[in-house]
């Protein structure tokens, strides 16, 4: 391995070829187009073969490795890209509109590592981690930061590991383990670093979606998310769009969109039973907002995505 070879610190022409294994590693394993599981839990593989325009979807809290093509997310007035030389960190479920840039010639290939809030803890308390960083300001929900040699060499051994089901079984798990203790030690620890610790106000935010989540499809109300998060309604909202880049309303709204968009794709559901089953009561509101957020209309979507937007996990506890 092309790794192996190479000191920790590595070079720029050293991390260039691990960046290049990567992908062709990547490339030798049977990949589905789409977003889909893999032998090791919470990794996922990534493969897209034709350009997507923007457009909104939804993560839940991962880690994102790329070796081939480009994605670019879009929140707010802010940009992300991540591609062979930069990672993505989602620290809590984010809405965002996101480009991605591939071909039937130059597929997008990557991998995803979800973050379980009860893994970063173990790993904090294994740091003897009492730093607060999230207690001094208030991090972003999601960034993008330059691949160290560390996380390429770790998620090269991944994608090693995933060519033996005994691998992917037993090392597996401490190689994602690996992953995430070096996103922790990064320039961005600090969000997964407070999303571990509940007494902070992004703790306290990210418990609040996880309500979100979990209830999306019922009567949610505003003052009881912030009376729960213990905040003040106007404490909240700032908060919360301080993590999110959105309100607390638009959050809901674009969760419910984006669930009912895997019913369709994936269990065949009718927009009608799909819009009620997320929430709506008025199911041509539903039409109307579905075609704002996604362009088209949810029959259409359905037909196109169908089979191709991986089914989300339920978003893990704090």
């Amino acid at each position: 391995m092309i790794a192996a070879a190479c000191s920790p610190q590595m070079t720029a022409e050293c991390l260039v070829a691990a960046n290049r294994e990567f992908a062709e590693r990547l490339a030798t394993l049977p990949l589905q187009e789409g977003i889909h599981p893999s032998a090791v839990p919470d990794v996922n593989l990534l493969c897209v073969t034709r350009h997507i325009p923007r457009a909104p979807l939804v993560y839940e809290p991962c880690i994102v490795l790329i070796g081939q093509g480009h994605k670019v997310g879009y929140l707010g007035d802010e940009q992300f890209r991540y591609d062979p030389e930069h990672y993505l960190v989602l620290a809590v479920p984010m809405p965002f509109e996101c480009e991605t840039h591939a071909s039937p010639a130059a597929p997008l290939l990557g991998l995803s590592v979800g973050i379980q809030p009860a893994l970063i803890q173990e790993l904090l308390l294994q740091l003897d981690d009492d730093d607060g960083p999230a207690a001094r300001e208030m991090p972003r929900g999601i960034c993008a930061a330059p691949v160290t040699a560390a996380l390429r060499d770790a998620s090269l051994r991944l994608l090693q590991a995933l060519d033996s089901p005994d691998e992917a079984r037993i090392l597996g798990p401490q190689l994602v383990r690996e992953i995430v203790f070096r996103v922790l030690q990064g320039p961005y620890g600090g969000a997964l670093r407070a999303l571990a610790a509940q007494h902070t106000h992004f703790g306290k935010i990210a418990r609040a979606l996880k309500r979100i989540h979990a209830d999306y499809a019922g009567a949610l109300d505003i003052d009881t998310l912030a009376r729960d998060a213990h905040m003040s309604v106007s404490s909240f909202h700032h908060n919360f769009k301080a993590v999110t880049s959105s309100s607390p309303l638009q959050y809901l709204k674009s969760i419910r969109l984006h669930k009912a968009r895997l019913l369709m794709a994936h269990e065949g559901e009718r927009a009608s039973n799909a819009a009620l089953r997320v929430g709506y009561e008025s199911v041509s509101q539903f039409n109307r907002e579905f075609k704002r957020a996604f362009g088209t209309s949810p029959g259409e979507d359905a037909r196109q995505w169908r089979g191709q937007i991986a089914p989300l996990p339920a978003v893990p506890a704090p």
